[in-house]
């Protein structure tokens, strides 16, 4: 017992330590990061109150000062006809495929579960008596009953899909490059970015800002507001575009794209759609390639679970 509560004080003690050194490691990053002058206790307190306003107010301030030179400094976007060539030009691998939803992660975790499950219902035929039946049975019934939750709740089955792809050993490395693309675009567009994880089925960027979630839920975004989103939306999968051969995590950007369309006015129509998926991988895959080295940051500071506000001070170390 003696041993057993000295083992969780000296524990105790560590952990104590390791919280105070990375909370003063932060904060002397901050310090190095600032110039002198620049206050970021109003960014900080910003970020704290999760207020996207407050947010964007505070780099607004930080880039008039020259911190942050790089903040909103896309504000302009413009739609225009965009050909596939155009995205090979740019060095987006198997571009005619971008849009087709990829199936690797789902077909490799049910293909895991029916010949996990199938060879172990064979071993299980071999025991004696009615436990040769019953049991490879029951083995048997674990993938029905999973392609019923998958009908019945496929957002439990996508979250043991996504576990499942951890497996796979560029599956981080994607993640993080993914996100962190929603994150650099947002940034250089000037859409304030609040929170975001890296977290297995959690993985995503929060960055809308209250006046655009209004004009989404009312549905009317126009033409201008739509296209931001949809450079922001299509990063992520501009991303990966440029890196590997096949994307695979296009599918909730899709899926987010297609919900701004769908809630924006005039109408847009299936061609335009088309072509608006295009030009925002394009316009996104460009903003990736020019701004290569912080994105790269980004993906560093942000798989090592960097707080917003250090991301956000990337780019004073570019």
């Amino acid at each position: 017992m003696l041993t057993s509560m000295v083992s969780v004080s000296n524990t105790a003690s560590t952990y104590t330590a390791f919280q105070y050194c990375r909370r003063r490691h932060h904060q002397l990053l901050r310090a190095s990061s600032a110039a002198p002058g620049v206050d970021l206790k109003t960014l900080e307190s910003a970020l704290a109150k999760k207020d996207s306003n407050a947010v964007k107010e505070a780099l607004d301030q930080l880039s008039e000062v020259g911190w942050a030179k790089r903040w909103s400094s896309q504000p302009y976007v413009s739609r225009r006809t965009t050909s596939l060539r155009e995205l090979t030009s740019l060095g987006i691998k198997n571009a005619e495929n971008l849009a087709i939803p990829s199936v690797r992660n789902d077909a490799a975790f049910l293909f895991t579960v029916v010949g996990t499950t199938g060879f172990l219902g064979v071993l299980a035929g071999q025991l004696p008596g009615d436990w040769g039946f019953f049991v490879p049975y029951l083995i048997g019934s674990i993938s029905l009953v999973v392609l019923a939750v998958g009908s019945i709740s496929p957002g439990l089955l996508q979250a043991a899909i996504s576990g499942f792809s951890a497996v796979f050993p560029d599956y981080q490395e994607r993640i993080a490059r993914h996100e962190a693309a929603h994150f650099l675009i947002g940034y250089l567009i000037g859409l304030p970015i609040l929170n975001y994880s890296l977290d297995i089925g959690k993985e995503h960027v929060n960055l809308i800002d209250e006046k655009l979630e209004k004009l989404i839920y009312s549905g009317q975004l126009d033409a201008k507001e739509l296209d931001r989103l949809a450079v922001v939306a299509m990063a992520g999968l501009a991303a990966e575009g440029l890196q590997y051969d096949k994307v695979v995590g296009q599918s909730a950007d899709l899926f987010t794209l297609q919900r701004f369309i769908n809630r924006s006015k005039p109408q847009v129509s299936k061609e335009q759609q088309q072509n608006l998926t295009r030009w925002a991988v394009l316009f996104s895959g460009s903003l990736i390639k020019n701004n290569k080295a912080l994105h790269e940051a980004l993906m560093t500071a942000m798989s090592n679970k960097a707080t917003v506000e250090l991301c956000n001070q990337t780019e004073k170390n570019r």
